[in-house]
């Protein structure tokens, strides 16, 4: 019953409303402050495999699953970026939470509620996409790469941050009795609900390899795919292009 419920969209949704207040502060805490060099990475490495992409004030990113913004206001601060961010996500209290915590500095950020396997944006319209800890919850994975790389312009680049499986099994078998135990009761201390951290620490266990993951990118049409361990594997960096 648990696991069917899970896979709800609808579930889900509420389940990140219900905890937007509450989303940046548990993010820090339960990764032990790691999740903001998390994200330095990410849009470093973004921008690395895009040089151009920060300084030309015509350049659209997509950030998908974008929450309450973090990694939104991540590629400004650390990497200057001058274009405009199209910051998508389905809970529009997780949107709207992130953009009252900056109300001075949201004018090149534009929030959408929508649907990542029905994005509402056109064919071709944006230079890169990124998602943190997003397509995990994906109701069909495969349909939102597609999606993801529909909108991408040729020659664009994907940028994907995951929680992954630790390669060695020592670190693998003490981060899943982490998230089985004490990530839920943690969550349910700060956020009053247990419920959205057991989706969470159920949806980390049961997603791709890398290896299985890179095989349903390429499978989506994304080429030039690149794997990154982080933090001894408990999240992966996923670059590609079309």
């Amino acid at each position: 019953m648990i696991k069917d419920q899970h896979s709800n969209p609808e579930f889900i949704k509420r389940r990140f409303d219900n905890i937007s207040r509450f989303y940046n502060l548990l993010n820090s805490v339960l990764s032990l402050g790691i999740d903001r060099y998390w994200r330095l990475k990410t849009v470093r490495s973004l921008v690395f495999l895009f040089p151009d992409l920060p300084n030309d004030p015509n350049k659209v990113v997509l950030d998908l699953c974008a929450g309450t913004l973090p990694l939104s206001w991540a590629l400004k601060k650390w990497t200057g970026f001058k274009g405009k961010i199209v910051a998508l996500d389905f809970a529009f209290k997780m949107l709207a939470y992130g953009l009252n915590k900056h109300p001075d500095k949201d004018k090149d950020i534009l929030p959408v509620a929508g649907d990542a396997l029905v994005l509402p944006l056109k064919d071709h319209c944006a230079d890169a996409v990124m998602v943190a800890f997003g397509v995990r919850n994906f109701s069909d994975r495969f349909k939102g790469l597609c999606e993801m790389r529909r909108i991408l312009k040729p020659g664009g680049k994907a940028i994907i941050l995951e929680f992954s499986h630790p390669p060695r099994h020592w670190i693998k078998e003490f981060y899943f009795a982490y998230l089985n135990h004490l990530l839920p009761q943690i969550g349910a201390i700060i956020s009053q609900d247990k419920e959205a951290y057991e989706h969470l620490s159920a949806s980390i266990q049961s997603f791709y390899t890398p290896k299985q993951w890179m095989q349903f990118m390429k499978r989506a049409g994304f080429k030039n795919i690149k794997h990154r361990y982080l933090t001894f594997g408990i999240v992966s960096l996923y670059l590609a292009d079309v």
